[in-house]
This record gives structure tokens, C-alpha cells and sequence, in this order.
């Protein structure tokens, strides 16, 4: 049912985001259901959740979760609904524990980089931690998507569109700041500008 879960998540639509809850609630009794696939299943049920506007049942899940067995998936999905959220205190004191977590990972870093630059307003704080993202994954699509914002500003339309044309061929998921779409019209806005 799990990997049916995350089917449907990247599916996307509110219909889907239903059935995801329903069928992870029917899942949490199968008695395979070791700790780490629990983890999984609490992540996409929070995911769905976030994703039918159920904000706080999405964040005390995984706040519980976290609880009880703190791992890389709690603190990259719930970091990143913190930045999301705009809860600014959370998301620099939980995304700076992930940090110190595991200061590798990619989405770790791209959280972090995203509550430096989406929250504080501190572009330059925010801007090693998305290099670091990319060195460590280069083709995390939300890490390309802001360090593209930093080429526009520094008038490099060629390589902003490098970086989007990028994202654009990696595997999107609903947790993405951009769509597929969304990052395609961007291109084709820029491509305009000339």
C-alpha cells in the first residue's frame, strides 16, 4: 500500500490526496509494518494531509513521529512544512537540528537555505546551503529553482535557464516549492525577456 500511496501523492489531485488518507489508515494495522515503513506511511499520510489544506494534522504527525524516532525523513518533510508554514522560529531552530542531523543531506541543506531566503529575507546566508544541496544533488529541483532566482539577479538569464531546464527533467513530487509547469512557464517568461 505504500508504494500506492506515493503513487497517488505524485499523481496529485484532491481525490487522490482522499484515497492516500484512507488507504494509509487501513495500512497502519498490517502486521508487516516494520518501524521504518511506519515512517514512510506517517510522511505521505502527513503529505496528504499538508496537501488538503490540514495544516496541523499534518505538522503533529510528523512532530510525533519525530518524537518517538527522530530520522533524515521526518526532519527533511517536517523542515520544510515548517518553511512552508512560515513558522520562521521553528524552521531555523528544527532545520539547524537536521543540520547537525545529518549536515549531507540534500534536503536538509535545501531547507535550510529555503528558511534563510523564503523567511529571513537573507539571500547570502541562504545561498551556501543551496551550492551545498546541489554539490551533494545536483538535480534537486527546488535547490535549482532558487539558485536560479540568484543568476537573474546577477543578470545570467542563460545559466538561470541551465538551472531550470534542469529541474525541469528531475521527478517532481507535491513536495516541491515549484510544479513541473510552473517551472516550464517560468522558462518560456525569461526565454521572453529576451
Amino acid at each position: 500500500m505504500l508504494p500506492y500511496s506515493v503513487l497517488l501523492l505524485r499523481r496529485g489531485g484532491e481525490e487522490n490526496y482522499k484515497k492516500v488518507k484512507e488507504v494509509l489508515v487501513k495500512a497502519q494495522k498490517a502486521p508487516d509494518l516494520t518501524p521504518d515503513k511506519r515512517q514512510q506511511l506517517l510522511m505521505n499520510y502527513s503529505v496528504s494531509c499538508w496537501k488538503l489544506g490540514e495544516k496541523d494534522k499534518a505538522i503533529s504527525t510528523l512532530e510525533a513521529s519525530h518524537r518517538k524516532a527522530p530520522n533524515g525523513l521526518t526532519y527533511q518533510t517536517l523542515g520544510f512544512l515548517y518553511v512552508e508554514y512560515g513558522d520562521t522560529e521553528k524552521a531555523l531552530a528544527y532545520n539547524l537540528e537536521a543540520l547537525e542531523y545529518d549536515d549531507e543531506d540534500s534536503i536538509v541543506l535545501d531547507n535550510l537555505g529555503q528558511t534563510y531566503y523564503r523567511l529571513l529575507d537573507d539571500k547570502a546566508k541562504a545561498k551556501p546551503y543551496f551550492e551545498k544541496a546541489l554539490e551533494k544533488k545536483p538535480g534537486q529541483i527546488d535547490t535549482l529553482y532558487f539558485l536560479s532566482r540568484y543568476d537573474l539577479e546577477n543578470g545570467d538569464k542563460e545559466e538561470a535557464i541551465r538551472k531550470l531546464e534542469t529541474a525541469l527533467d528531475g521527478n517532481f513530487s507535491p513536495l516541491n516549492i515549484k510544479t513541473r509547469d510552473e517551472i516550464a512557464e517560468e522558462i518560456e517568461r525569461i526565454r521572453r525577456q529576451g
